[in-house]
């Protein structure tokens, strides 16, 4: 469903399989911030950005800086292993497409208005649909991290909450079961601190600032389909 490799933040990191590599557009923005911050400060600062931008154009959101920043996201489901390799895969997948889509059509408003006029917005592989996964990507990594400065409770119980507000109503008997066990594999909190390079007290503030940009990055999105008379059940 989604699907991205872990990326080097760190100098001890082993390189990668090649089947495990990210999509090309994808792995060029990864590449980009690579050993410049940890992957949470790289991400916080890049919505952070993102918003800003949103607002310099008037409340509008632009489709290339959107793509780039949303691929950074990619390291954050790496971090989490094979669990969340479900939402990687598809994730990665997507945004790809939206990169790609970037050097066609300059804002979010301007790929769904064209998929209105081709009724093609919920057809496996338009633009539409794949911004709408990917809204759901982000938003899930918003809940995990919710979930996971809300409690003292283990990485398990911040998933599994965050995967069944967000991507299981979507999701079939099947997949919602595989996803099930798969959190099973999920690292420790305190593992996964130190995979995104950071300590008790970084994790909390970079979480904090992630949740805090994305939210209107996220919420912009579902306005685009509501405005249009869209529902988001899908």
């Amino acid at each position: 469903m989604l699907g991205f490799r872990q990326m080097a933040w760190s100098s001890s990191a082993q390189a990668q399989a090649p089947s495990e590599q990210l999509c090309e557009g994808a792995a060029a923005v990864v590449a980009a911030r690579q050993g410049m911050e940890t992957p949470l400060t790289a991400v916080a600062e890049a919505f952070e950005e993102l918003a800003r931008g949103m607002e310099a154009d008037s409340g509008e959101l632009r489709l290339a800086p959107f793509s780039d920043t949303c691929a950074l996201v990619s390291v954050l489901f790496s971090s989490l292993g094979m669990a969340f390799r479900f939402a990687e895969m598809e994730y990665v997948t997507k945004v790809n497409d939206l990169i790609g889509a970037g050097k066609s059509y300059r804002t979010l408003s301007d790929i769904l208005d064209k998929d209105i006029q081709n009724d093609c917005v919920k057809k496996q592989g338009s633009h539409s649909r794949n911004l709408r996964r990917v809204r759901l990507g982000l938003g899930l990594i918003k809940a995990l991290f919710e979930q996971f400065l809300a409690t003292e409770g283990s990485l398990y119980d911040a998933a599994t909450t965050a995967y069944g507000q967000v991507c299981a109503p979507f999701h079939s008997w099947a997949i919602r079961k595989a996803v099930g066990a798969g959190m099973y594999t999920l690292p420790t909190r305190e593992q996964l601190i130190v995979r995104l390079n950071e300590t008790d007290f970084s994790v909390q503030k970079e979480m904090r600032r992630y949740i805090d940009a994305s939210s209107p990055i996220i919420e912009y999105i579902d306005n685009l389909f509501l405005s249009r008379n869209i529902s988001l059940d899908w």
